[in-house]
């Protein structure tokens, strides 16, 4: 049997108005561009490293 794929949540909680256009395109990759926006995304090196990115402007809700 395969594992399940570990999974993240992640809470827009900032504003991306008068941020950098990269910071911009990170939230949109994250599938976030609204405060209060959850999405659920797999746990992997790539999406960690968008949420560093932009952690000043997102909160991680929950790890499964």
């Amino acid at each position: 049997m395969a594992k399940a794929a570990k999974t993240i949540k992640v809470e827009q909680t900032g504003s991306a108005i008068r941020r950098h256009h990269s910071q911009r395109e990170t939230l949109i990759g994250l599938k976030l561009n609204k405060i209060g926006r959850v999405t659920e995304l797999q746990d992997t090196p790539a999406v960690r490293g968008m949420i560093a990115k932009v952690q000043h402007l997102v909160r991680v809700v929950g790890e499964k």
